[in-house]
This record gives C-alpha cells, structure tokens and sequence, in this order.
C-alpha cells in the first residue's frame, strides 16, 4: 500500500492519529514529521509537558493540539484525544506513542487489516516482537502478565496487550464508561470493549528501542499496583457478571434446548472433559461455599482447563429456590456419615435458624453430598455423552 493509498483509505476511513506526548521533546519532531508523510489528520495531547514540547509544537499550526495544564497520565490524554476526534466526527483514531519506538510507516498495517475485516467494530493492537534484541525485560515480563489476566478476563487470547500502537473504533466506546487515567486505561479500554462485542486482535508491528532518546514515564512499583487493582477489579466482574450474562445470553437467544445440543452436546471437547466439567460444577454447587461459587467454579475450570460453560451451568444446581433443599440434604448427610440422630425439618433453615448449632454437621455433610452427587453425575455425563458421540460418528458416516 503506497503513501497516496494510505492517505486516501484514512479519508475514507474517517480516521485520524493521535499522539499524546509528555516530556519526549527528544522523539516528539520525528514522530510527528513520520505521521505528516500519511495524513495531516493528527491530534497532539501535550499532557502538561514541562520541557520544549510546547516549543516543537509550535512548528505545526496546521494540525489539531491540546495542550493540557497538568499531567494527569496517558490514560487521561488519550480520552480527551478521543473526545477531539468524536467532536471532528472521526469513526476511528490510531493512536501512536511519542517516544520514538514505533514505526509510522505501520499505519499501513492497520489500514489493510480493518479493510481486510468485515466488521467496523474493531479494535487493533500492534504486536511487537518482545523476544528481540534491546526490549527491556521489564517490558517482556509486564507484557505476558497483562495477557494472562486479559485472557482471564475475556476469554480470548492476545500476544500483546500492551502496545500504544492501536486502531480504536472510537464511535463504538463513546458509551462505555471508563475510571482509569493512567497507563492502565489501555488495559480497561480493550477489555471493556470486548464485553461489549468489539473484535480485538493484534496486528504484527515493528518496535525501536533507543534507551539514549527514549524517555518511559512508567513507574514500576505505583503503575504496577494500579494495574493490579484494576485487574482485580475487571476479574470480579468478569466471573461475577460477565461469564454469567454471556451464558444467560446465549440460552436465551438460541432456548434452553438448542443451547443444550449446541454449546454443551455439540462442543468439541471429548465426553472425558465434558463429564468432568458436570463433576465440577455439580461439586462446587453443592459446597458450602456461598457466595463464592461462580467465582471458584470459574476459576477452577480456566486453571485445569475444563469447559466453563458447562461447570458454571451445572454450579447453578443451588439456584436460590433450592438452597433450603440443599441445607436440608447436607444436613441429613452429614448426620448420616457422624452417626448422629436428631431430627431435621426444614423450618430449621428458612424460619429460626436452628440448624447453624449444627454447622460441623452440615460442613461435612455438604462435601460429602457434594462428592457423591458430582462422581454419580460425572459417571453418569460421561457414559450418555459418549454413547451421543458414538451415534453422531455412525450418523455423519451413513
């Protein structure tokens, strides 16, 4: 894709680069006169710089500048950058860095891809090549940090979650809204936007790293501790809110039938996994876990690599109409397995309580009830679930 090609497709794209810039006096001109050469459609965001920033821009009177009191971190600068680019009516915006380790002849690499993908509702992440010579190691270990939780997150995997060379679909996150002002608005930006449907993907970049000219404003201990926040945070509600709806949306578009023979019958994964999967989920339903189950039985599934949809659908097995069906039952179980004898009626879980001057017994007897009911289930998933495969097999050969 030659020069005049780019140009036009970022007209016809209605797309924009901004920069945000703080304190990179001694990249900020290349950069720059490297964008000129494809667009002249650029917004500056000097985030409160305090060396000759305001000296180089002014050199550029043709182009969009914001020049901000304070620093108040990217994040910060990059949602003003995006709220310029919404008010001059642009549908998308490649953001670039201002130290100097990006390349802007790599516009054209996201151009082609967005051409390249039918839907507009997409977000590109330049992936760097995190094994080569010069990238600090902070950087690689930082980087394979924030796709694991990413990954966590959203269930989908990235190679680099870090990059500040992206393609955003600005008109799609107009509504979202966003908390953070620092570094790790670029990891709350690309999560937010795929639960809500925004394609992410990377798209190969090349990366520079001249530690004579380039200035990184990141602070390992106090950035390192706000993405961490942030992470915890975007996990709760992904295994408290998320995972959930996306299950609850998928039965209610497709009907509990059709969801059954599609996601659960129709899943590639073998009847080993799935039945294990039933084991799990029936297992940590029927634990005394309260209040924690979508988030053990989520976790559980993602770290011995079992199906979440089925272990979350069958953790549902205590939905609150049989929560006092399941006390009731621990209970007698576990007066079962102590050998205890005393009478049991329900009225002791739903009115006065009595049942919590019994709560070694109803501990016990949850996890045994627990175990038998996910081993007979289980065993029993796994035989109905390969006698179902067995009859596709010999279906799909006649």
């Amino acid at each position: 894709m030659n020069i005049t090609t780019i140009h036009t497709k970022l007209s016809e794209h209605k797309c924009c680069v901004i920069i945000p810039t703080y304190n990179n006096c001694k990249t900020l001109k290349k950069v720059i006169d490297g964008v000129l050469v494809y667009t002249n459609d650029i917004i500056i965001v000097n985030d409160g710089a305090t060396d000759a920033t305001s000296e180089i821009l002014e050199d550029y009177p043709n182009i969009y500048k914001i020049n901000l009191p304070k620093n108040k971190g990217k994040g910060n600068a990059l949602r003003v950058g995006f709220k310029k680019a919404l008010a001059l009516e642009y549908n998308y915006a490649i953001t670039i860095d201002s130290d100097g380790q990006h390349f802007p002849e790599d516009i054209s690499v996201f151009i082609e891809a967005l051409e390249d993908e039918e839907t507009s509702n997409l977000l590109l992440i330049g992936s760097r090549n995190m094994t080569q010579a010069g990238v600090p190691k902070k950087s690689s270990f930082g980087n394979k940090f924030s796709n694991f939780w990413y990954w966590f997150e959203t269930g989908n995997k990235l190679v680099d979650t870090q990059s500040g060379f992206r393609l955003y679909p600005i008109q799609e996150l107009k509504n979202i809204r966003f908390y953070t002002t620092k570094f790790e608005f670029e990891i709350e930006v690309i999560v937010k936007a795929d639960w809500r449907g925004t394609l992410v993907k990377n798209v190969p970049i090349k990366v520079h790293y001249d530690e004579v000219e380039r200035v990184s404003h990141f602070r390992p201990f106090k950035d390192f501790t706000r993405i961490s926040i942030l992470n915890t945070w975007l996990v709760i509600v992904a295994l408290f809110y998320i995972k959930p709806r996306d299950v609850l949306r998928k039965i209610k578009k497709k009907g509990l039938k059709r969801f059954f023979m599609e996601d659960f019958l129709g899943n590639q994964d073998s009847p080993r996994k799935k039945a294990l999967s039933i084991a799990l989920g029936v297992f940590i339903g029927l634990s005394p876990f309260w209040g924690f189950h979508t988030l053990i039985v989520i976790f559980l599934a993602i770290v011995l690599k079992l199906n979440k949809v089925i272990a979350f659908t069958f953790s549902n097995v205590s939905l609150p109409p049989f929560i006092p069906l399941v006390l009731y039952a621990s209970s007698k179980m576990g007066q079962f397995v102590l050998g205890e004898n005393y009478t049991y009626s329900l009225e002791m879980f739903t009115e006065n309580f009595e049942a919590l001057n019994h709560i070694k017994t109803y501990i016990i007897g949850s996890f045994s009830l627990a175990i038998i009911s996910a081993t007979t289930l289980g065993i029993l998933g796994y035989l109905f679930l390969s006698i179902f495969e067995k009859k596709n097999v010999i279906l799909k050969h006649d």
